[in-house]
């Protein structure tokens, strides 16, 4: 026997013959894939991909070898095709989004420069215990509990303190907005 007669199976397989085989190692083909790629819905998509291509090259398999290592080859330039793919795609997502997040941006600006100025301009008038338990919280990053004990009061009596002073603010932002031309 030549080497050539060597690499090449005596007979392809027949439809059933590939079937029998790739049902037999299918589920160790998911469990390879899914090494590969995490998704389990992806790793069926793949692994049906490799069935695919596994078929079309089914005259080049050797029967006399093992089936799962020649197809664990075709998952993993499946897998290979598909997180390529994926990257892809998510690039693409990721561009959009960013694009569409700087157009967001652009157009919120003014308004949110006005919220900000009144927002400034509600602080002011803020007693000066509400101030100082805004200026703790927010921008000091007092925990709570810290603030209580500045306060000589409860937590749960500066949780409401604090949320009463967000509704305070909050009202006056939107009484000032209105206002505007």
């Amino acid at each position: 026997m030549d080497f050539a007669e060597s690499n090449t199976p005596a007979q392809p397989l027949t439809h059933e013959q590939f079937m029998r085989l790739f049902l037999a190692a299918e589920r160790e083909l998911l469990r390879y894939v899914m090494a590969l790629v995490p998704n389990v819905s992806d790793a069926r998509d793949v692994v049906q991909e490799t069935a695919v291509a596994l078929w079309r090259a089914s005259e080049k398999y050797d029967p006399s070898k093992p089936f799962v290592p020649w197809a664990c080859r075709f998952a993993l330039n499946e897998a290979r095709l598909h997180l390529r793919t994926e990257l892809r795609r998510r690039r693409l997502i990721e561009e959009d989004v960013a694009a569409m997040l700087d157009e967001r941006r652009v157009e919120m600006a003014a308004p949110l420069d006005a919220r900000r100025e009144h927002l400034r301009d509600c602080l002011r008038r803020l007693t000066e215990d509400q101030r100082r338990l805004v200026r703790g919280y927010y921008f000091e990053e007092e925990s709570i509990e810290a603030l209580a004990a500045s306060f000589n009061r409860g937590a749960e009596a500066v949780y409401k303190s604090l949320q009463r002073t967000r509704q305070v603010l909050q009202q006056c932002i939107e009484r000032k907005l209105q206002t505007e031309p």
